[in-house]
């Protein structure tokens, strides 16, 4: 994540094609096989493909490799449930309260009447849309915040990117190097990691904006967000130092002022937490670990080097005092639904770790807050793409150039 120097081009020549990221993992011939159960040689040769009209004989082979999964799965279920649940509080640097714990109907009721359906819990979540253009690339981003007494507000914020800002005295130098930030970005609707402004910023943004409505704009005792609290595009900047400065300020409010909230992810990539919660039956949950060891080999592994360096004595003393009081639970709703993960402050972990419960329950089937899905649904009719399309069309129409700008791919619906 540290900045790269740019290099300096001096003609029309030096516009190379980006290199390859650095963090390009290698996957060698062995690995491939060892998790797909055959060689990457067979899977190029196009002699073992299936003919388009012969899709169904795939079916009982992938019925059989889902079975023989799902019986694996099973086995190491009951071996975590035997052998790992009864260590969760014996671990070195367990957080207060690790263990497995049962909820009863009884409770979830409770939950509901006395924090969900009052308004005592609001949720905040946000989206993103991008419009762009050889001309300009413009970000649309907003947050909602909801309760179940109805919507609590919204936000919306655009972002105007243009290579072309002002002119100069060197209109020579000037275009070239216009040439030059071109290429660095991605293709029309496409991301490249060179193209950080377009998809980290436009992240970090919005995810430092759905934790500020959080802090700052809801009145509720309780607050739930999405994802995780100490997000990775906030401690990292997604590339920018002042983000990670004024993060730090917020989440340290968050965290250590206001202390009752309870965020969940959607896909987290912990699958090791995911396997403990797997493990766990209907309306258990566990409180397995803190965030403070994340946090660490983030900020070891980061990459604050060069100008980053100056941020590091902040991220370390932000780890050594937020990290700990952050832990992380799992928790299942029923035996459909898949189990999730969810942050909590340690002091407030097993009143959030009911809510999360609770407002799973209404959605049984997904076993996932209703509340994130509805300020999901409020911000994605309010801010998503159709209407901010829409605004864009029109501006280019009234610019005279309705059609010119634009790729076949935006012009196709």
């Amino acid at each position: 994540m540290h900045p790269r120097s740019p290099e300096q081009h001096t003609g029309m020549g030096d516009l190379s094609v980006p290199p390859v990221p650095p963090d390009l993992v290698m996957i060698g011939s062995d690995d491939y096989q060892a998790a797909t159960g055959e060689p990457l040689s067979q899977t190029l040769d196009l002699g073992s493909w299936r003919p388009g009209e012969d899709l169904f004989s795939l079916y009982g082979r992938t019925e059989r490799e889902i079975a023989l999964a799902v019986r694996q799965e099973s086995a190491y279920t009951k071996r975590i449930r035997q052998q790992v649940f009864p260590r969760l509080r014996e671990r070195a640097h367990a957080p207060p309260g690790a263990g497995v714990y049962q909820t009863t109907a009884e409770e979830v009721a409770r939950v509901h009447r006395g924090l969900l359906f009052t308004g005592n819990v609001e949720a905040c979540d946000g989206t993103s849309v991008t419009h762009d253009t050889l001309p300009v690339t413009i970000h649309q981003i907003g947050v909602s915040l909801v309760a179940y007494h109805g919507d609590q507000g919204s936000w919306v914020h655009r972002v105007y990117r243009r290579d072309v800002r002002a002119g100069g005295v060197d209109p020579v130098g000037e275009t070239l190097a216009v040439l030059e930030r071109r290429q660095q970005r991605a293709g029309y609707d496409m991301t490249s990691p060179s193209d950080t402004l377009s998809d980290l910023a436009r992240r970090g943004i919005m995810t430092y904006a759905e934790r500020a409505a959080l802090l700052q704009k809801s009145t509720a005792p309780w607050r739930m967000g999405h994802g995780n609290p100490l997000a990775y595009e906030l401690l990292t900047g997604s590339g920018m130092s002042e983000l990670v400065e004024q993060s730090l300020d917020l989440l340290h409010d968050l965290v250590v002022g206001h202390r009752r909230f309870v965020f969940v992810p959607s896909a987290p990539k912990e699958r090791a937490w995911l396997t403990i919660g797997n493990a766990l039956r209907p309306l258990e949950y566990a409180i397995v670990d803190t965030l403070e060891d994340w946090m660490g080999r983030l900020v070891d592994q980061g990459h604050y080097r060069g100008a980053w360096t100056a941020v590091l004595p902040r991220l370390r003393q932000f780890l050594g005092e937020v990290g700990p009081q952050v832990v992380v639970g799992a928790y299942r709703t029923s035996r459909l639904a898949p189990a999730h993960l969810f942050y909590a402050h340690r002091d407030h972990a097993h009143s959030a770790a009911h809510i999360a419960l609770a407002d799973s329950m209404l959605q049984e089937h997904r076993g996932f807050p209703m509340l994130i899905s509805l300020a999901d649904t409020v911000c994605g009719v309010m801010f998503g793409g159709d209407a901010f399309d829409a605004s864009v069309q029109l501006g280019y129409l009234q610019a005279g150039e309705p059609f010119r700008y634009f790729t076949e791919r935006q012009t196709r619906r």
